[in-house]
């Protein structure tokens, strides 16, 4: 194996890691559930660490990368949801945005072209708050040790970095659309 190939690796990992997730999760093994997730998150900063530190990005991590995310968070958000321990208000816009935003790159790609594929501070800022919220909802329901208002709070802080992320991107790639048009257009004209 190549080592640059190595984040990549990382990240499908990640995605394995979503099944037994969910299933301790379901299982009632909150422990076991807080275990794997935590390993998840902190391989999702190695991949990324590695990637740019030693310069072994490619194109197919830039989508295994945000797939392997919204994999584990969705999957996640999803099943708290089902089990009690998330409102559902708060993973619908968890889910919702992760649509906006796939489908919004899809159309993108489709009609402009190629994707810049890194996400932006208020993204990065936003998957950093889902993992904290979803390690402390796991983590209350497992002890009592992490109160109730914590969990509160987090979940208030995700939900509005999940509707600013969301915003921005759809802002990002609209005004970047505009942009490709306008080119377009010029170069139809001369």
């Amino acid at each position: 194996m190549n080592l640059s190939s190595l984040p990549n690796l990382i990240c499908v990992l990640r995605m394995l890691l979503a099944v037994p997730v969910v299933w301790t999760l379901v299982d009632g093994r909150f422990g076991w559930t807080l275990l794997l997730f935590v390993i998840a998150a902190i391989s999702d900063g190695l991949d990324g660490f590695l990637a740019k530190r030693f310069d072994w990005t490619s194109e197919a991590g830039k989508i295994l990368d945000p797939v392997a995310d919204k994999l584990l968070l969705v999957s996640v958000f999803v099943t708290l949801t089902l089990l009690g321990m998330v409102p559902l208000w708060l993973a619908a816009t968890v889910v919702i945005r992760d649509l906006v935003i796939g489908i919004g790159a899809a159309v993108y790609k489709w009609r402009f072209g190629p994707i810049d594929g890194h996400p932006t501070q208020p993204s990065k800022l936003n998957t950093v708050m889902q993992i904290c919220y979803v390690i402390c909802a796991v983590a209350n329901a497992a002890t009592p040790v992490v109160p109730a208002a914590w969990v509160i709070a987090l979940g208030a802080a995700t939900f509005v970095t999940t509707f600013v992320s969301g915003v921005d991107y759809t802002m990002t790639y609209i005004r970047r659309a505009v942009e490709v048009s306008r080119g377009r257009r010029m170069a139809s004209q001369s």
